[in-house]
């Protein structure tokens, strides 16, 4: 929160130091009539609001380059995620004893698939895909497409440090009283 409050405060400085030099430019090129101030005092002025605006894109430069860093960290954790999610996959197919076909269509459905839709990709009817579907629910132990996904996602949050985990999990906990 603190840090938020800094960012707004640093920008209120910027916008007041560029206002300053802005209005100093337009009473200059448009004649502007304005009451005549010490010129130290002036120059106390212009010297702080080149202070500030030096300090907001120092302190800009630093905030870009923090976001880069987490951007490019959080991309490789989901580059993690995404090949852990299809080791994950092929895993289960494997115990569950998926035919190619099968995996076609568990892999389909898992991706949100409709039954048309996987009919039509892989160039068979719809009670072919129904038929697999069913085959696949009842290799995995499942009822249906939510109950499957649901087996994938809580193997690969069980997968995950439990230390990165944590804040969201106690967040879970204190508002239900259950563990999710």
């Amino acid at each position: 929160m603190t840090r938020r409050w800094a960012i707004a405060l640093l920008l209120i400085i910027q916008v007041l130091c560029a206002g300053f030099f802005t209005f100093d430019i337009l009473v200059t090129l448009l004649a502007l009539p304005v009451a005549p101030i010490n010129w130290q005092l002036y120059e106390l002025m212009q010297v702080g609001a080149a202070i500030g605006l030096v300090c907001g894109v120092g302190f800009g430069a630093l905030v870009l380059r923090r976001s880069l860093r987490d951007a490019a960290r959080m991309k490789s954790q989901l580059r993690i995620a995404s090949g852990a999610f299809m080791d994950l996959l092929e895993e289960s197919f494997t115990e569950w004893g998926l035919t190619p076909a099968e995996r076609d269509v568990a892999l389909f459905a898992i991706k949100g698939l409709t039954t048309q839709e996987i009919a039509q990709l892989r160039s068979t009817s719809e009670g072919t895909v129904k038929a697999q579907t069913a085959a696949i629910y009842r290799k995995a132990g499942v009822s249906g497409r939510p109950q499957l996904l649901s087996h994938f996602i809580e193997d690969l949050l069980d997968g995950l440090d439990d230390t990165a985990r944590a804040p969201a999990v106690s967040v879970v906990e204190n508002a239900r009283g259950d563990r999710v």
